[in-house]
C-alpha cells in the first residue's frame, strides 16, 4: 500500500508513518514521566530518612564523648560528625542529653523538593 503512495525513486517517510512513531513516542512518554516523578520523590524521601538517622547517630555519639549533662545538638549547632546537607530541612528543635536520657524532642527532617516530613523520635526511628 505505502508503495502506491510513492513515486518512483522517491525515498523517505511518508507523513503517516511519522505520525505513528510519534504517537508512539508520547505514549512511552506518558507512561514513563510519572514513574520518573515517583521515584524521584521517593529517593528525596529516603535521603531526609538517612540524614535523620545519620543526625541521631551523630547525636549519640557526641553525647558519649560529651559528660556534660544538659548538651543540646540541633540545626544551628550540630554533632561534629555531622555534616549538613543544603537539601535537608532541619526543624528548629533539639536533640538533648539530660543526665544520660536522650529525647529528640521530636525533630523534623524533610528534602527540600518534598513535602513530606519525618519525625526522629527518642529511639532513633522516623516517622
Amino acid at each position: 500500500m505505502l508503495q502506491k503512495l510513492r513515486k518512483k525513486d522517491q525515498k523517505g517517510f511518508t507523513l503517516i508513518e511519522l505520525m505513528i512513531v510519534i504517537a508512539i513516542i508520547g505514549i512511552l512518554a506518558a507512561i514513563a514521566i510519572p514513574n520518573f516523578l515517583s521515584y524521584r520523590t521517593k529517593g528525596q524521601d529516603a535521603a531526609a530518612v538517612s540524614a535523620a538517622k545519620n543526625f541521631y547517630q551523630a547525636g549519640i555519639a557526641y553525647f558519649a564523648d560529651t559528660a556534660t549533662s544538659g548538651t543540646q545538638v540541633n540545626s544551628t549547632s550540630p554533632p561534629p560528625a555531622y555534616t549538613i546537607d543544603d537539601n535537608i530541612d532541619i526543624g528548629t528543635q533539639n536533640m538533648d542529653d539530660t543526665a544520660g536520657v536522650v529525647t529528640t524532642n521530636s525533630m523534623t527532617f524533610s528534602h527540600s523538593k518534598s513535602s513530606t516530613v519525618f519525625t526522629l523520635g527518642d529511639n532513633g526511628d522516623t516517622s
